[in-house]
């Protein structure tokens, strides 16, 4: 299990031997085009553009990233969580019910025990525009 999880948990933004060349202040690199049948390309970039790009991959500290696995992979989510609440003879609220939920229904603040409620809701890219830069002090 350890073997499994730490391959999606302790990886980089991007391996070395995809970094295909260095010059001119321009970085290229392999990918995959999932569009196009996972069909490998190359792409060039200038230096600023792909630390930049790079650096959208790391959280702030504190926080951990962490890749869903079984039942709620990305590839079974739709198949397998809808038998999951069939299994356990529930229903997901649907977003009326979420909505209407009242203060029993929502999760407890861990510091104050007030009830926790969606202010809003970000997408990835939203998430990313967010977050600050982490600068950390030169020792």
């Amino acid at each position: 299990m350890l073997r499994y999880l730490g391959r999606y948990t302790h990886r980089v933004a991007i391996s070395n031997h995809r970094l295909v060349a260095f010059a001119d202040g321009k970085v290229t690199f392999r990918w995959r085009d999932s569009a196009h049948s996972n069909e490998q390309k190359l792409m060039t970039l200038s230096l600023d553009e792909f630390l930049r790009r790079f650096l959208l991959h790391l959280l702030p500290e504190g926080f951990v990233r962490f890749r869903n696995f079984g039942f709620l992979a990305n590839r079974k989510r739709a198949t397998i969580l809808p038998l999951c609440f069939q299994l356990l003879d529930t229903a997901p609220l649907t977003e009326q019910e979420a909505s209407t939920a009242g203060p029993s229904d929502l999760w407890s603040c861990p510091k104050c025990g007030g009830p926790m409620m969606v202010v809003e809701r970000l997408t990835a890219v939203e998430i990313q525009l967010r977050s600050q830069p982490v600068v950390r002090a030169a020792a």
